[in-house]
């Protein structure tokens, strides 16, 4: 399966570039202000490490974010991985493509892989890399999850029906003034951030050869990835193996959810905490209760912007999204910097953003299948 997006740097390259004729014509604006377009640049969130958002650092991975220029986004995804390796040289110039002689496409300098990036995704894998690559906290990681931090990245009734993602919308919900029959009426928007994962802190480890404290049990982590307080008091023994079940219910709280738990309601008295899950569906679904989002994305393990090299689990975080902006609305509702403020949630239970250094941000647009390769360039003078 492949998706091919195109970032505002493409759009630039246009007869008139985004201002022109050609663009202005063809690119969907936001209801709700005309004057904005779906496609925006990414931004850095509240809790990424910027010098917009001076006093924000990380324990262990002080990476600053950078906001990525790339003209194009190719995202390949198969059951094996040598299909994708194949693929991937075939792009790099070798002649040959699933064993046979082909000819790579013959670029001639128009492009240049800026970088490459692997996500797997498989039960159970990150357990696996975690073993073969001793890395300190392996027996604590669910052997059944397919995601770094222990819990099944649940999509049955946490993403969208497709349309709603799509520029021309959804009857729950339509965010542009794309019709059915515009040029990039089932558009999206992609979103590609790249994000180290701090597992020694997930696990409140101080050090890699010291245990877990208590904010690293099941308890605590299954709060600050869903709700508080815990969806399932998991086992007797809080860590070994993950200290509870990887597939839990990802229930829609609501948008309000996040500010109760913020305040302390329903929580045993003094505490004040917010789950990653709350604090999103505080703007990412539809007013009937509708997700607005498809996620693409997956785990990783590899040196990428790492401070010493070293290689760390990564989020390769990719999502479609109806339009630039409620991402960024959605991104800034997970941080909830707001809440955290009002009602003095600390920093350890407001959600996953402590475990997060997100080093690279680029939003793009994929345009309708039928538009795929170069869109508007058929339509230039």
């Amino acid at each position: 399966m492949t998706f091919v997006s195109y970032g505002l740097p493409y759009f630039r390259r246009l007869p008139g570039g985004l201002t022109g004729d050609l663009v202005g014509a063809h690119l969907p604006r936001l209801l709700a202000d005309p004057a904005r377009s779906v496609l925006e640049e990414a931004v850095p969130a509240p809790t990424d490490v910027h010098p917009d958002n001076p006093g924000v650092t990380k324990k262990r991975f002080t990476v600053p974010v950078r906001i990525e220029a790339n003209d194009l986004l190719f995202t390949f995804r198969s059951d094996r991985a040598a299909v994708i390796q194949d693929v991937l040289a075939w792009f790099d110039g070798n002649g040959t493509l699933a064993g046979r002689p082909t000819p790579p496409p013959a670029f001639a300098g128009l492009l240049t892989i800026t970088s490459s990036r692997h996500m797997f995704t498989q039960v159970g894998l990150p357990r696996s890399v975690a073993e073969q690559n001793q890395l300190p906290y392996a027996r604590f990681i669910q052997p059944d999850s397919p995601m770094w931090m222990g819990f099944s990245d649940q999509q049955v009734n946490a993403s969208g029906p497709p349309e709603i993602c799509t520029f021309a919308g959804h009857p729950s919900a339509r965010l542009s003034t794309a019709r059915p029959g515009d040029y990039l009426d089932n558009g999206s928007i992609q979103h590609l951030s790249h994000v180290i994962l701090d597992m020694l802190q997930f696990y409140d480890m101080a050090a890699p050869d010291t245990p877990p404290s208590d904010n690293g049990n099941f308890t605590k982590r299954v709060q600050y990835m869903f709700h508080a307080p815990p969806v399932h008091p998991g086992n007797p023994d809080q860590l070994t193996d993950g200290g509870g079940p990887s597939f839990l219910p990802a229930d829609n709280r609501g948008p309000d959810y996040a500010e109760r738990t913020a305040r302390g309601v329903g929580l045993p008295a003094g505490e004040r905490r917010m789950g990653h899950l709350s604090t999103l569906q505080r703007s990412s679904r539809a007013p009937d209760g509708t997700p607005m989002h498809l996620r693409v994305d997956g785990p990783g393990f590899d040196p990428m912007d790492t401070p010493d090299g070293s290689s760390q689990p990564k989020l390769h975080f990719s999502v479609f999204v109806p339009t630039a902006d409620f991402f960024t609305r959605m991104r800034r509702s997970q941080a909830s910097v707001d809440l955290v403020r009002k009602h003095r949630v600390a920093e350890q239970d407001n959600g996953l953003e402590r475990f997060l250094t997100c080093t690279r941000r680029q939003n793009f647009l994929i345009p309708p299948r039928r538009h795929r390769a170069f869109p508007l360039v058929e339509l230039a003078d």
